[in-house]
């Protein structure tokens, strides 16, 4: 049986790749390699991750044809109308050559046959043993690498410093650690959002499952499983939901909040804990500048100590099996995913870099809002079930429904958690 809670256990993950394509070919080779002369390669990349995406772009355009002598042409599209248009740009043969996927969409669309192998690239580029385990593992599917690692982000426990000062409480490393302090922040504030548990938001959800000891989902075979009804599963989404159903320790508003409601809600000073993303603390300080320097992060808390496994979540590069040049296509994603450009994008976004070996300086940093995410990622970071069903789930929104449910009071977790495991082992199952 396989499991999709992945822990990036080395000190710098990172995993080899044997991987070989069944089309497309590749020489591997370095941009330079490539006569692009006359041609014009068109990508898509979502707007939003990188606030001077434009300005990176055209730094990336003017290297790219030196290099290759192709132009570059980019588009961005906003996340929320992404799926939808690549849907209808693979069943009328009209994809870009490269896109920005996200990580659950890779494997929808490689089943789909709308993307080319990559393992041969990658292979011949000498970069299979320095990539991202928990990307990698995201952007394969029936053996075969379909997502060349960009960038990841993964969600900590972020708390308010100045508060946890001011009523000498330390940062939590347990559950019961992470409860006694929430308990001791509504004493001291009752206006206050203690720990913020949204019930639209499944990412942070499944620290809690993990850190229990349960499973989104495992496959045997053919077949996957949810787990969420586990003993661990329901240990973890008790706890968490517990926080606010039974100790009243979140907002009753926040049955319906998404994680950007908690950035915001956190940005004004109204929340002591939330679990957020490594991208958030620059979100954080641009929405209210007197907010800097009074927050810090760690790792997610395991139930007795250590780190509950959160979810490794970012964005591939992909080539469609539509391109005319696939090796000027790769010349691209290679130029964007290793070396300055992808350290330059990680460092404007927020985000850590797909390749292992451009972690080193934040996993060696002492910034009190870089170093703990950097720990989670390294030695916390986990994935969703890699099926090409996955993207349906997130749609149906199982998890929060589940969440809701329980936070408002109309179902027991047992009851809510069956049910939730049960459409999300049809769905991953094509039922």
């Amino acid at each position: 049986m396989r499991s999709t809670r992945l822990p990036v256990v080395a000190a710098l993950s990172v995993v080899t790749l044997g991987l070989t394509a069944c089309s497309g070919g590749g020489n591997g080779g370095e941009g330079g390699d490539v006569d692009g002369a006359g041609k014009t390669l068109d990508v898509w990349i979502m707007q939003g991750t990188n606030p001077s995406s434009d300005e990176f772009f055209d730094t990336v355009g003017e290297a790219f044809t030196e290099e290759t002598g192709a132009e570059l042409n980019v588009e961005f599209v906003e996340w929320g109308d992404a799926h939808d248009r690549f849907v209808t740009s693979i069943a009328g043969g009209t994809t870009p050559d490269v896109a920005e996927t996200g990580t659950t969409w890779t494997p929808e669309f490689a089943d789909a046959g709308a993307l080319a192998p990559l393992g041969e690239y990658v292979e011949g580029a000498g970069l299979g043993d320095d990539l991202v385990d928990g990307l990698v593992e995201a952007g394969t599917y029936d053996g075969e690498l379909y997502g060349m690692p960009w960038y990841a982000g993964v969600r900590s426990f972020v708390y308010n410093t100045e508060v946890f000062d001011e009523l000498g409480l330390e940062a939590p490393t347990t559950w019961q650690e992470i409860e006694d302090a929430a308990i001791a922040v509504k004493d001291a504030n009752p206006d206050m959002v203690a720990v913020a548990v949204p019930g639209d938001a499944e990412f942070t959800v499944y620290p809690w499952v993990w850190g229990g000891g349960g499973d989104v989902a495992t496959l045997e075979g053919e077949t996957w499983t949810s787990g969420l009804d586990s003993p661990g599963a329901r240990e973890g989404i008790s706890f968490w939901t517990g926080l606010a159903t039974e100790h009243n320790l979140s907002s009753a508003g926040a049955v319906t909040w998404r994680e950007t409601d908690v950035l915001d809600a956190f940005a004004e000073g109204d929340v002591a804990m939330a679990v957020m993303g490594s991208w958030t603390p620059a979100a954080i300080i641009e929405k209210n500048p007197d907010m800097d320097g009074k927050f810090s992060a760690v790792p997610i808390p395991g139930k007795d100590g250590g780190i509950s496994p959160s979810v490794l979540g970012g964005s591939h590069l992909s080539m469609f099996e539509t391109s005319d040049d696939k090796d000027l296509a790769f010349a691209f994603i290679e130029m964007m995913t290793t070396g300055e450009f992808a350290q330059e994008w990680a460092s404007q976004s927020g985000y850590f870099p797909g390749q292992s070996s451009l972690l080193d300086e934040a996993v060696g940093s002492d910034d009190p809002l870089v170093a703990p995410f950097a720990q989670q990622f390294v030695d916390g970071g986990a994935s969703v079930p890699a099926s090409p069903a996955f993207g349906a789930v997130q749609a149906q929104k199982t998890t929060s429904v589940m969440m809701q449910a329980i936070l408002s009071g109309q179902s027991s977790v047992e009851d809510a958690s069956a049910a939730a495991a049960q459409e999300l082992t049809d769905t991953l199952n094509g039922d």
